[in-house]
């Protein structure tokens, strides 16, 4: 059994709102994807299986419509919507980013759609919510995250640069993560009061309150954080946490030590790899491996010895950085309690080791096609639920008679 299964969710097409069907379609939920005639311009994205674009061969739409059951209704028409509402009373929830007032014109809209499932969660997704008039102008993912403030804390400490924009539609990624998590607590609310409720999510909202401290220093203190390579956007710049490897790669050292054991397990592995007498400030990782108390990070530049002790770690970091390839010096990080990160690209990344060992790579079956493709796992882990892909994304209309006929019963 996975998390949703037993909870029915309607999902009107948007390239907008597909990562929150298929977040909730890969927890078990029974994800009926509503399509226009004609399908969803996504379809048509790119990348294409072997770069040859067609029919049923946009990598994008597989990605987002894992686990769903695809069927087409036109809600323009009369007789297409009366059976929208009959399918209205056999779901649970409702995910949508239509235009502010469609569905209010069309008539089946919540107000209208309470009326026949009471216990109805109906999740709307607009750009600024539903009763701000900017949800009528055109939007896209860059001026969502441009709108909202992710982008100011993303790029480099060269301020001459422009900031750097999350790639791969975080824009709507975080307003489709906030219509799930609205979604999943409604869900509990309902199972206590038996109630229904309608959702209003503003997209602009939820990336403003994604924007780390940005938004709350300046909410808070009137306090401007600025943009730093690789590290935390800052109100007062930070050292610089990139090391350059041997193999001319690089890692992130983001924490570097700051306990008595870490700066014990750095001089260990120093000692390890013959390189102790090579560090003249090794004196000062034995004070910090004994120290006693807290370690005060604040206090950094005021104090001598824990300035001392805290620069040892960072030029113990560097020399053995100079020494091993990007990945035996992030392995070798991680076994000594280190938090650091090796710079993967995105493929990199996807055939990492641990990202493998954690069964982040699934192999979802394309029976049309008479093959298999490594897809991206879970984005979670859970542990009594377990997370799957159940099918292919659904061809256009693939599943309007099983769907639809059923209403007729």
């Amino acid at each position: 059994m996975t998390a949703l299964t037993g909870i029915r969710v309607l999902e009107l097409s948007n390239e907008r709102i597909s990562l929150a069907g298929k977040l909730m379609a890969d927890m078990g939920a029974d994800l009926i994807l509503i399509e226009p005639p004609g399908g969803d311009p996504a379809r048509q994205y790119p990348p294409f299986l072997d770069d040859e674009p067609g029919e049923d061969r946009s990598l994008y739409w597989w990605h987002y419509h894992t686990s769903k059951r695809g069927i087409v209704l036109n809600l323009d028409d009369a007789t297409d919507r009366e059976s929208f509402r009959q399918l209205i009373r056999t779901a649970d929830v409702l995910i949508e980013s239509e235009p502010r007032a469609r569905l209010k014109d069309l008539g089946i809209d919540y107000a209208q759609l309470a009326v026949l499932k009471p216990d109805l969660i109906h999740v709307s997704m607009t750009p600024f919510g539903r009763n701000d008039p900017k949800s009528d102008l055109p939007v896209t993912d860059l001026t969502i995250m441009a709108g909202g403030g992710p982008p100011w804390s993303c790029g480099y400490d060269d301020h001459t640069l422009p900031p750097v924009r999350g790639s791969g539609n975080q824009g709507y990624h975080i307003g489709c993560h906030f219509a799930v998590m609205s979604a999943l607590t409604a869900i509990l609310h309902r199972g206590i009061s038996g109630d229904g409720q309608f959702v209003d999510l503003s997209m602009h909202a939820a990336a403003n309150v994604t924007t780390e401290a940005a938004s709350y220093s300046w909410l808070v203190a009137e306090q401007t954080v600025q943009r730093q390579t690789g590290r935390h956007a800052s109100v007062e710049p930070s050292m610089e946490s990139q090391i350059l490897c041997a193999d001319g790669r690089h890692a992130n050292t983001g924490v570097p030590p700051r306990f008595p054991h870490e700066f014990k397990k750095l001089h260990d592995w120093l000692t390890e790899l013959g390189l102790l007498d090579e560090l003249p400030e090794a004196i000062f990782l034995e004070m910090g491996a004994n120290w006693e108390g807290p370690f005060d990070l604040a206090r950094i530049g005021e104090d001598d010895t824990l300035t001392a002790i805290f620069m040892a770690g960072r030029q113990a970091l560097l020399l053995i950085a100079s020494r091993l390839s990007a990945y035996d010096f992030f392995f070798g990080c991680q076994s000594a309690g280190l938090s650091v990160g090796v710079i993967n690209s995105p493929e990199e990344a996807f055939e990492d080791p641990h990202f493998k060992a954690r069964g982040f790579q699934v192999e979802v079956a394309h029976e049309d096609l008479g093959r298999s493709f490594r897809y991206p796992g879970a984005p979670y882990r859970f542990e009594k639920t377990p997370w799957r892909i159940s099918r292919r994304a659904p061809k256009l209309g693939e599943h309007n008679d099983e769907v639809l006929n059923f209403l007729d019963q």
